[in-house]
């Protein structure tokens, strides 16, 4: 049996080109449905107005305005830059890296390209949510941040700005009445479905939404951790995803490329996160996986277990499995 050939998974990549679940597809079939209004200006996957040549940095402002809860919700995804969303009304279930937060009107997200996030569990609530994505130029977390040249902001600010913003990766905030009136300002100029007409006020008010986020933060307690932004936490992101991907047929130098190294750099971090080479942490990962379904599928066939674990035939499964386990994956199962 030939094992068939898998799209590779987006782990930890560019998201251009991996990580497709930020196009807002459920949200635009719910405005052609007329569930909900929705007003945005947006570039490349989103939905809204198109933004012609202008703050090429801006991925999309938006708004939507739900007066009843909603029959679809925005499956786990990632964007190509900064989001920061704000609950004006309603409530909101948002899940970031597989936690849960209730969020209330008044609360700011905050996620950064290499955060997972979902909206809805699984459904939207009624509510009325704003987001704007600014593309910095970073993917992962090691990455030097570029701001957009219309940023107003002196270099000092700019630097603890991005300071904050990457050193820490706390998700949810509780925000004031300045920073919700920067968000209705945003959503009055993206109703007009004009943006070139309104692109200094847009300006303006994005720089001020920032600046308002950058005041907030300075006066929170926050515990910045410069271990958020190193190599090694790209490959820690690598591998804690690892065990959901082991179907595809990695390499050593298909996992070191997922985390922008070199084998012998990523072999390195491998071996000093898991205490195993990238190849035996991956045989581990398989084995683990192997023996669950052993375990709690007992009518599952070894061969479709061996393929699904990524092993490329049954008999290598068989043979590896003994040699990590002690037993065959049958005798495993008998218990």
């Amino acid at each position: 049996m030939k094992k068939t050939s898998k799209v590779q998974p987006a782990i930890f990549y560019d998201v251009d080109r991996t990580y497709r679940a930020d196009s807002c597809e459920p949200l635009r079939k719910a405005k052609e449905r007329g569930e909900l209004a929705h007003a945005a200006f947006a570039r490349r996957s989103y939905p809204g107005y198109r933004l012609p040549k202008i703050m090429p940095e801006l991925c999309v402002a938006c708004v939507w305005d739900a007066k009843q809860d909603q029959t679809w919700g925005l499956p786990m995804h990632r964007n190509e830059g900064i989001e920061l969303g704000y609950l004006t009304r309603g409530k909101l279930d948002f899940i970031v890296e597989e936690k849960l937060y209730k969020l209330k009107s008044g609360a700011l997200t905050v996620t950064r390209p290499w955060q997972p996030h979902k909206v809805g569990d699984p459904l939207v609530h009624a509510s009325r949510m704003h987001w704007l994505i600014l593309d910095v130029g970073v993917r992962r977390p090691n990455e030097a941040w570029k701001w957009p040249n219309w940023f107003t902001f002196s270099p000092g600010d700019l630097a603890r700005l991005t300071e904050l913003l990457r050193y820490n990766e706390q998700p949810v905030w509780q925000a004031n009445e300045r920073i919700e009136r920067c968000f209705e300002n945003i959503a009055e100029y993206v109703s007009t479905g004009q943006p070139e007409q309104v692109q200094t006020r847009l300006q303006l008010n994005i720089n001020e939404l920032f600046l308002e986020v950058y005041e907030m933060l300075q006066e929170q307690d926050i515990q910045l951790d410069s271990h958020l932004a190193t190599t090694k936490r790209n490959v820690e992101m690598f591998l804690e995803a690892l065990p959901k991907h082991i179907d595809y047929p990695w390499t050593l130098e298909s996992m070191a490329k997922h985390c922008d190294l070199g084998r012998s750099r990523f072999t390195h971090y491998c071996r000093q996160i898991t205490n195993m080479s990238p190849t035996e942490y991956l045989i581990h990962c398989r084995i683990e996986a192997a023996k669950n379904i052993l375990k709690y599928h007992p009518h599952k066939k070894i061969t479709e277990i061996a393929f699904s674990c990524g092993f490329e035939s049954s008999q290598y499964f068989a043979n590896v499995f003994k040699r990590y386990v002690g037993c065959s994956p049958k005798l495993f199962r008998a218990g």
